[in-house]
């Protein structure tokens, strides 16, 4: 007994010394876990009023560009103009040698004059006949034939009549002039080249006001075409344009008209804008993008950095009451800029992960991180 007495107090001590260990080791180890807990920002989703804006590659082109051809053979005698030079309708351009078609047009008019003085003759003969068959000194078969004559001099005046216009129409031909005020293209050729029917001596455009073409996809139409039905206001036919430098054209545009057919290769359909171009900053064969401006109320944006895809499903992490992330699936309707349109799976009051979704999984618990002013600001 006496023995049993003096051990107790040592194994009391023992005891209470390895309580004391566990503790110290359990508090050790939650220092360390709340330590090493990621601190990542958090963001609340909610509903919201915006415009979204969807970019198009558009072909922009004159409201009139034309080729101007020489629509006869000869020499170009003269060059009135210079490449990029603004011109005025009816303005000269060009002149070609014109000597041969002024002899074509003497010889015309010398054989309109000659089927004339014929038809005269011919006209006095039956005149002369008509009087004999009167008087019965000659057959009436006389008179038929005086007056076939007559007629085939009337048909010879008439087709010398055409060779007279077709020779100074030909000569009028050596006289190019500006169909249209615009701007003049580049001239491959120089004065004293010989050139042919249909030679291209230079183009022509009208950029006064510039039109843009681009093409929208088949399903995008549809919804284009019933919001616009549906409500007038949400969807607008004002269109911006950002030129190929990056920087926006300083008027805005209209769309105009869409094609009757859907191309069936590419499943699109053109439409085409129409912009004022005062400063003539726009040319003819110019590229840039077109962006059309929707309206949307009430809907959820989800920021592109918190989404991540996997076998073409788009995720976030929804973070709970616990702070334990859980991966979840949704549905966009749409993107635009850096942001998604939620259709199915989020709704406002959703807290999800913000960024740093590569260095989380699912189950994880974070310490959320209160999201900086700018942050938000560029939410909105």
């Amino acid at each position: 007994m006496k023995r049993l007495i003096i051990y107790m107090p040592l194994l009391a001590i023992v005891a209470g010394m390895l309580v004391t260990g566990c503790s110290s080791k359990a508090k050790t180890n939650n220092e360390a876990a709340t330590a090493d807990t990621l601190q990542l920002p958090v963001l609340t989703l909610n509903t919201r009023d915006t415009v979204l804006q969807k970019s198009y590659v558009a072909d922009i082109q004159a409201q009139k560009n034309i080729e101007i051809r020489s629509r006869v053979r000869g020499f170009l005698e003269k060059i009135y103009i210079d490449e990029g030079k603004q011109v005025k309708k009816g303005q000269l351009l060009f002149k070609l040698n014109d000597q041969e078609f002024k002899v074509n047009l003497s010889k015309a008019k010398a054989a309109l004059s000659n089927a004339m003085a014929d038809a005269k003759a011919t006209e006095l003969e039956v005149a002369r006949v008509k009087l004999l068959v009167d008087k019965k000194v000659i057959s009436k078969s006389e008179l038929e034939v005086a007056e076939s004559k007559m007629n085939a001099d009337k048909a010879t005046i008439e087709e010398a009549r055409s060779m007279v216009q077709s020779a100074e129409d030909q000569l009028a031909y050596t006289y190019i002039h500006a169909p249209f005020d615009g701007i003049i293209d580049r001239i491959p050729l120089k004065s004293g080249s010989l050139i042919d029917e249909g030679t291209l001596l230079t183009s022509l455009s009208d950029i006064s006001s510039m039109y843009a073409y681009f093409s929208f996809p088949e399903n995008e139409y549809l919804q284009y075409i019933r919001k616009k039905e549906s409500a007038p206001g949400q969807t607008s036919d004002k269109v911006k344009l950002v030129l190929a430098d990056g920087l926006d054209f300083p008027y805005q545009g209209e769309i105009e008209t869409v094609e009757a057919e859907i191309e069936q290769k590419t499943g699109s359909i053109n439409f085409r804008a129409k912009f004022p171009n005062p400063q003539k900053l726009l040319r003819h064969g110019a590229t840039g993008k077109l962006f059309i401006s929707t309206k949307a109320d009430s809907v959820i944006m989800v920021p592109q950095q918190s989404v991540f895809d996997i076998q073409d499903k788009s995720y976030v992490y929804i973070v709970d009451k616990d702070n334990k992330l859980h991966m979840q699936a949704f549905l966009p309707q749409t993107r635009f800029s850096t942001y998604y349109i939620v259709k199915d799976g989020l709704k406002a009051g959703d807290r999800i992960l913000f960024q740093g979704a590569q260095n989380v999984r699912d189950g994880m618990i974070i310490k959320p991180r209160k999201m900086a002013k700018d942050s938000l600001l560029a939410m909105k």
